[in-house]
């Protein structure tokens, strides 16, 4: 971890996977067995949880958990109190509990404050809005808002809205 950056406030647990060029910034924690792709940024308050993986190039803003179950693939953009869940049913007791993955694929954004219940993948591309709960599969490319999340339209690679045919 020569080349990787660590905030003296920031926790990277050992046996966490931090790739080079990384900065890990203000009171983040990154469990020991987490794992971060090269040159990424994570940001004040992020949370990294026991078997998480996030690629290469991804930025995580402020106050984001992701928890174990959660895969986030090459070049996403995580807003800042983004919400990832991995329990389908929470209870504080239950014994018969197990993670919901959550799949976030390459180059995907979601916006701040964003909710995205487990169990669901966002296609490569793909925009959430902040403010979104998202509840289903997005598709690749398309972009979703409201609550619960609704396809508004598709957007290209640098997330501009190409079309608000949501027939495609």
């Amino acid at each position: 971890m020569d080349s990787v950056f660590v905030h003296p406030t920031a926790d990277v647990e050992d046996g966490a996977q931090v790739g080079a060029g990384t900065k890990v910034w203000h009171l983040a924690h990154v469990r020991s067995s987490a794992v971060v792709g090269t040159d990424c940024v994570i940001g004040r308050n992020v949370y990294l949880d026991a078997n998480a993986v996030v690629g290469d190039r991804v930025k995580i803003q402020n106050n984001v958990s992701v928890y174990q179950g959660v895969t986030i693939e090459d070049e996403v953009f995580v807003g800042p109190c983004a919400v990832f869940t991995n329990d389908l049913r929470p209870r504080a007791q239950n014994p018969d509990w197990k993670i919901t993955p959550t799949l976030v694929r390459r180059g995907a954004s979601i916006g701040a404050n964003a909710t995205l219940v487990c169990g669901v993948e966002i296609g490569e591309y793909a925009m959430i809005a902040a403010g979104s709960v998202v509840t289903r599969n997005v598709e690749p490319y398309q972009l979703v808002a409201g609550n619960p999340a609704r396809p508004k339209g598709w957007v290209n690679e640098a997330g501009e809205i190409v079309s608000r045919d949501l027939t495609r």
